[in-house]
């Protein structure tokens, strides 16, 4: 794509490099060269600097190319070619060293190891105060979509937190990201840790602390208070009031009948698909590779997951059509595939 007769090259790649005073932010395209960064927000300093690339050369929606296909596909195994809407694509190598955001087709983005679609809530910028808005207050509320914000930050979350991060502190750091201020700091209720069986839990808490996602809080309080270290969930949009909705839904998303007592494992797949659900259809549909990249784990779990829904009444039934690499599921309202 040229635009004005000057290529259009929408990719930004920033390294972490060992460093004497600690690890060094580099990246090609800022004059700057190279920035010192604290060895515990590393990974959180190297996202919102490509996060900054993007806002700054934004583009218009339909100016935006894959520029995976540019490059000749190099990315990633071969597939069956370009397809699907052009999405931000984030990318690390299995260092954690080198990180790429670019534009890419989601079937690129898809076939693309270590990737996850960056979604437009992290990257929007920052809103006004109310005092400075033209609309304030009296603002209308936006329609109710909390599925697509969780879905969103999911995906976001499969990228940000180490490959390796077990379900339940994939699900505290949700309800984290999604409740964050924009300082990044959260104050989570006892009762509510406690309606996710993670109440006392310090081994999930360190296990985000050793990622270098949150500072370890004191879990002793009434009222745990955490400190995010991620940069990137401090700048998110639409307002804090929309996305503790969306945090709220992701605890019960209906219609799934998911309960607190199944294990993390479980709910973890089964809000996944809550949050993939098509509206007015009997039958819904992601890949698997986009599901088993959002819990953190291969194929093979996954199905054993998604039998035991079935087992618990919460699914009617589910298959995997490994041409397509798609799995369709059925609500147990529903008595035969469409």
């Amino acid at each position: 794509m040229r635009l004005a007769g000057v290529a259009v090259r929408r990719v930004w790649t920033v390294e972490l490099r060992p460093h004497p005073g600690g690890p060094a932010l580099v990246c090609i395209r800022c004059a700057a060269g190279t920035s010192p960064v604290q060895a515990a927000s590393a990974r959180s300093a190297a996202l919102t600097h490509l996060a900054g690339h993007a806002r700054a050369d934004a583009l218009p929606a339909h100016l935006r190319t894959c520029q995976c296909h540019a490059q000749g596909c190099l990315w990633h195994p071969r597939h069956r070619g370009c397809a699907g809407p052009v999405l931000l694509a984030l990318t690390r190598d299995a260092s954690g060293r080198i990180w790429r955001l670019a534009d890419a087709c989601a079937a690129c983005a898809a076939a693309t190891e270590s990737t996850a679609v960056v979604p437009d809530t992290v990257l929007a910028r920052p809103r006004l105060p109310a005092s400075l808005s033209a609309t304030g207050r009296r603002a209308r509320r936006p329609v109710a979509d909390e599925d697509v914000r969780v879905r969103e930050m999911l995906t976001y979350l499969a990228s940000a937190l180490p490959k390796f991060t077990s379900p339940a502190a994939r699900l505290l750091a949700l309800q984290c990201a999604l409740r964050a201020n924009t300082h990044g700091c959260v104050r989570l209720p006892s009762g509510l840790l406690r309606g996710m069986r993670l109440h006392e839990r310090a081994e999930v808490w360190a296990e985000l602390a050793h990622g270098s996602w949150l500072r370890l809080p004191d879990l002793r309080a009434a009222t745990v208070e955490v400190q995010l270290l991620d940069a990137a969930v401090r700048d998110q949009a639409p307002g804090r009031a929309a996305r503790r909705r969306a945090a709220h839904w992701a605890l019960r998303p209906v219609p799934l009948a998911l309960d607190s007592a199944m294990p993390p494992a479980v709910r973890l797949v089964g809000l996944i698909l809550a949050a993939h659900l098509s509206p007015n259809s009997a039958r819904h549909s992601v890949e698997m590779d986009v599901l088993t990249r959002l819990c953190g784990h291969s194929p093979h779990p996954t199905a054993e997951l998604l039998d035991r829904l079935v087992v618990m009444r919460v699914l009617a039934a589910w298959r995997h059509d490994r041409g397509s690499d798609e799995v369709a599921w059925q609500l147990v309202s529903i008595t035969r595939w469409q």
